[in-house]
């Protein structure tokens, strides 16, 4: 029983990151230099006991390649620079937000202003604007009215914001999605 706990607890990763020297699977690799040079098809122990001989590691580079390419370099060095291209690519991503404004048929002129403003303000930042008409009770009767709002909308954000989704009915409300220019 003792056995069975310390198999189950034990940590199941997979190693992180490229192979490198002994880890290597196949027999024959394509070997580049630390200097960049390339030194050919080599058996796996050579290009390994080359790179032992200069004080590094031989890693996996390209390892679908027939031969798989292994480059000598250290390890330590390998990953850091790995985990700055990363993070320097994770800053530069920029996340979109989908902000919703919620509207009725029948707001008033200072409530739309106010809300426009603000829709406004989401775009300038980059972020996507869902407007959100919702009917209660006889409004569905006049859903000429928010038609009419909509196009009002589309006209106040034609100039900063495109529409990436018409204005469609779903259920007892009207939605509209306008995306930054």
């Amino acid at each position: 029983m003792p056995d069975f706990k310390q198999n189950y607890f034990q940590k199941r990763t997979k190693p992180k990151g490229p192979r490198s020297n002994n880890r290597i699977t196949s027999h024959e690799v394509q070997v580049i230099a630390s200097d960049g040079e390339n030194l050919g098809i080599l058996n796996l122990n050579d290009a390994i006991n080359r790179a032992k001989d200069e004080g590094l590691d031989l890693i996996e580079i390209a390892p679908n390649a027939k031969p798989p390419v292994c480059k000598i370099m250290d390890m330590g060095k390998y990953k850091y620079d790995a985990q700055k291209k990363a993070n320097k690519a994770k800053k530069k991503q920029k996340k979109i937000e989908l902000k919703e404004i919620k509207l009725r048929p029948v707001t008033e002129v200072h409530d739309y202003t106010f809300k426009i403003k603000n829709a406004q303000k989401f775009l300038a930042k980059g972020d996507k604007v869902k407007f959100t008409i919702r009917f209660k009770g006889r409004e569905l009767q006049h859903s000429s009215l928010g038609n009419e709002l909509m196009d009002k909308i589309k006209q106040d954000m034609q100039d900063i914001g495109r529409v990436e989704l018409q204005p469609k009915f779903d259920g007892k409300q009207m939605i509209m999605v306008i995306q930054p220019l």
